[in-house]
């Protein structure tokens, strides 16, 4: 089956499919011995795909799926520039592995490591708000202000409201307080910027689950590979969720009209009741929401249709609306 180049390249172990799409760029990839384009496809069983004049091979690899607890001090990703220790010393198996749920050099947690680019882009992506879970330790006791806060949502330094997030209080230990906190999304060091503008230094984050992924009993620094249970779990999960509805975070709010009575005819207006006392039949115009949400099935009654338009009951005017001469006349007017 034809799929995008970029995709083939990434599944074999060249980096995230922007890094592929760069390779193509550069002119470093052919197709049966043709240059390939950005949005160039190709089977891999079929057609001969070599990047540098390296072909690639007609089967895809085995697919990996490790589960490593990152300690402090390590590096998510791989960063040429930077010779710090990064989760693939940690891990030594061969081939390109992606960082599913990067944290930050000085967080420590659970990361998913592995060669599936699919698998990893849905889990990654922001748009599809898979759950993450963490025990997050700040240095002083929350009060119910701080977590309604949090529990609604922040907005940061550089203006972007965080998304409602389900926090609460797990224990309470002699170095601060332990908090369980539960985010759909991850920008970057946002527990620490959002614990330090509401007045909850964090001193200390530790995640626990990625989607269905539990942490379990893994030591810092020690990895497993994942079971088969747990590697169709995460597929059943990615393959269910849908992409979240992105929330409109800056700007003016958006209201909506909820109706929860009967829907009226286009144009219809209410018939006033005619009484004596003009302050009565003001108030008795009125059609309140709770007039309308209690209403029965039966529609309501249509204004009298009457011949002749609005100006049937005026003497002084004619169907066309025009003045009779002897009415003006009559009023003194010339």
């Amino acid at each position: 089956m034809e799929e995008r180049l970029q995709k083939i390249l990434s599944r074999v172990g060249y980096g995230s499919r922007r890094d592929c799409e760069e390779l193509i760029s550069a002119n470093r990839v052919r197709v049966n011995g043709e240059l390939a384009r950005l949005g160039s496809k190709a089977d891999q069983t079929v057609d001969t795909i070599a990047v540098d004049g390296t072909v690639l091979p007609k089967t895809s690899p085995e697919k990996i799926y490790v589960a490593l607890h990152k300690p402090r001090g390590v590096l998510s990703d791989i960063d040429p520039e930077d010779d710090r220790k990064t989760v693939r010393d940690l891990v030594p198996l061969p081939g390109h592995l992606f960082s599913v749920g990067r944290l930050d050099y000085d967080s420590e947690g659970l990361i998913l490591l592995t060669n599936d680019g699919d698998l990893a882009n849905h889990l990654t992506h922001p748009r599809y708000g898979h759950e993450k879970e963490y025990r997050v330790l700040v240095v002083t006791k929350p009060d119910d202000n701080q977590l309604a806060t949090w529990r609604r949502g922040v907005v940061l330094e550089d203006g972007y409201r965080t998304q409602p997030a389900n926090v609460r209080i797990e224990s309470t230990a002699s170095r601060g307080t332990w908090l369980r906190v539960i985010l759909r999304e991850g920008r970057k060091r946002q527990i620490r910027e959002v614990g330090s503008r509401i007045g909850l230094p964090v001193s200390r984050i530790v995640r626990i689950r990625i989607g269905t992924l539990m942490l379990g009993d893994l030591k810092p620094g020690e990895w497993r590979m994942l079971t088969g249970l747990e590697v169709k779990s995460l597929k059943k999960l990615s393959a269910e969720e849908k992409p979240a509805r992105r929330v409109r975070t800056t700007g003016r709010p958006v209201h909506r009209l909820i109706r929860t009575g009967p829907t009226f005819p286009k144009g219809f207006k209410p018939v006033r009741k005619e009484t004596g006392d003009k302050t009565e039949e003001k108030s008795t115009t009125r059609v309140t929401i709770a007039e309308r949400t209690t209403t029965t099935d039966e529609r309501p009654a249509r204004r009298p249709y009457r011949p002749g338009g609005q100006n049937q009951n005026r003497p002084d005017r004619r169907g066309t609306g025009s003045r009779r001469p002897a009415e003006r006349n009559s009023r003194g007017r010339k």
